[in-house]
């Protein structure tokens, strides 16, 4: 008889599993508490506009060229991706920016012209962060965190100093700009930790932006949700969504069983790709491995602020994607990890798909997304949201030169409330526990409970970790087949 696999939830790592699954042989079903599938990865329609309500960045797209070729796909056969030029523009002041080129030569130019010498330098950093990224992408990623001896290889013998220095230190070895620093010490924001508790060997972060660029699917990053769901229905997956799982049951230490929406649904195995603390609560304490204590010593990635906007004219003076650093980066950094607490000048970035996709917005419109990271487990309320909101737009007009407050026809908010309440998120995190370096790899709660049998994790809480959903999915896959295989 054919084994039957329940997942819980439908993000990017549960959809990866699930096509692993369903193309080994199993009896795959989705089990998703929302009316849509995507997770974070969601989409929002509003009056002609549309947004995506969590991931917009594009990067490492080896890593989803490896995935679908795993199935004999390309992403060419699911979606189409725009290369945008620029990547990005990082503002400091009013017509004071740093676009970030489609290409490596004109950024180290652009370098050169900021600072001198800083050009060569930076060939020379990209270059061994090329060298990490070949290391780390290509071979560690790879790895399911069972062990420490995962991490000792010839080539990362050689880089143990990067292990036990951080990216905000090596950068600043390299360079005294402070712009130009702030430019480097970005990409890795989002593994969820500050600079200085990021180790150097991530910079392969840096690789990821100006070696490999930024890039857009054709009508919005829910391309990548449709093709993983097309390709997980093609391989036999089931979909069903409005499904709330309330229990997890455990006989003899064995998951048997979910509770979905009052009903009683046996499983050979089960695998949560929903947020990791939150599945362990769907379990009697007993056959939880992680204590309430153990999740409050984590240090987790921010939450993020969210504006979805729509404006009943075409802006000005912007990019795609677009980095707000006039304001003190570091204090921000501090608000969120040392002091939590609302920024009292907080940093946004700001994304407008409809200068790339015409389907984003009506004729003539603008479609925007504007973020603040925030402190996870901080106060969130709707006269904050509106607070901040202001404190946005105002710095917006002054810093692109133009009056945009009145032409917003929509607007939309997500903060910390949502995403605990849409995504069970642990303190309303955004992007899973952070890469420090006592969080990396095996550190990291496991794909394979301890406690209970049958019962596996994915996602960005457990390995490898924030920015790598696709392969959290197979490395889960991987466990939970050669399991069976041995049953």
């Amino acid at each position: 008889m054919m084994k039957t696999i329940a997942i819980i939830g439908s993000g990017f790592s549960a959809m990866a599993a699930s096509c692993y699954l369903a193309k080994s042989g199993y009896e795959v079903t989705i089990y998703e508490k929302n009316p849509s599938i995507g997770g974070r990865a969601r989409q929002l329609k509003v009056e002609g506009f549309t947004f995506d309500m969590g991931p917009s960045w594009y990067w490492m797209p080896d890593v989803f060229e490896r995935f679908f070729a795993d199935f004999g796909k390309k992403t060419t056969d699911y979606y189409q991706l725009i290369k945008l030029s620029p990547a990005y523009r990082v503002y400091y002041g009013i017509e004071d920016f740093i676009a970030i080129a489609d290409d490596l030569p004109q950024i180290v130019a652009d370098f050169e012209a900021i600072e001198k010498g800083s050009g060569q330098v930076l060939k020379e950093f990209i270059c061994e962060a090329k060298n990490n990224y070949d290391i780390a992408i290509k071979e560690l990623v790879y790895r399911p965190g069972v062990s420490p001896l995962e991490l000792v290889t010839v080539e990362t013998a050689k880089k143990i100093g990067q292990f036990f220095s951080n990216i905000s230190k090596d950068i600043r070895k390299k360079f005294k700009n402070e712009r130009l620093i702030h430019i480097l010490e970005f990409p890795v924001l989002f593994l969820g930790a500050k600079p200085s508790d990021t180790p150097s060997f991530y910079s392969f972060m840096n690789y990821a932006d100006f070696g490999l660029g930024t890039w857009h699917p054709k009508t919005g990053m829910f391309d990548v949700v449709r093709a993983m769901e097309n390709l997980a229905r093609e391989l036999g997956v089931v979909f069903v969504t409005n499904a709330n799982v309330e229990k997890i049951n455990v006989e003899n230490k064995i998951a048997r069983s979910l509770v979905v929406n009052g009903r009683t649904i046996p499983s050979d195995v089960i695998l949560s790709g929903a947020d990791y603390h939150h599945t362990e609560t769907l379990l009697d304490i007993q056959h939880r491995a992680y204590s309430e204590k153990y999740w409050d010593s984590r240090v987790f990635a921010p939450s993020s602020l969210l504006f979805y906007v729509g404006f009943n004219k075409k802006i000005r003076n912007i990019s795609h994607h677009a980095l707000f650093f006039d304001v003190d980066f570091e204090q921000h950094a501090k608000d969120i990890y040392d002091e939590p607490r609302w920024p009292r000048e907080p940093l946004f970035y700001a994304n407008f798909p409809s200068l790339t996709d015409k389907t984003a917005a009506p004729e003539g419109m603008e479609s925007g997304f504007f973020l603040v990271p925030l402190a996870p487990g901080i106060e969130d309320t709707e006269t904050l949201r509106e607070e901040y909101f202001n404190k946005v737009i105002d710095r917006f007009e002054i810093l692109t030169q133009q009056k945009v407050r009145d032409n917003i026809i929509v607007k939309q908010s997500f903060c910390k409330n949502d995403f605990v309440s849409e995504y069970n998120s642990y303190k309303g995190n955004a992007y899973g526990l952070a890469n420090t370096l006592m969080q990396t790899a095996f550190l990291r709660p496991k794909l394979k409970s301890a406690k209970v049998k049958n019962l596996y994790f994915t996602g960005q809480l457990t390995v490898p970790g924030p920015g790598v959903p696709l392969i959290s999915g197979k490395l889960v896959s991987e466990l939970i087949n050669k399991q069976l295989l041995n049953q």
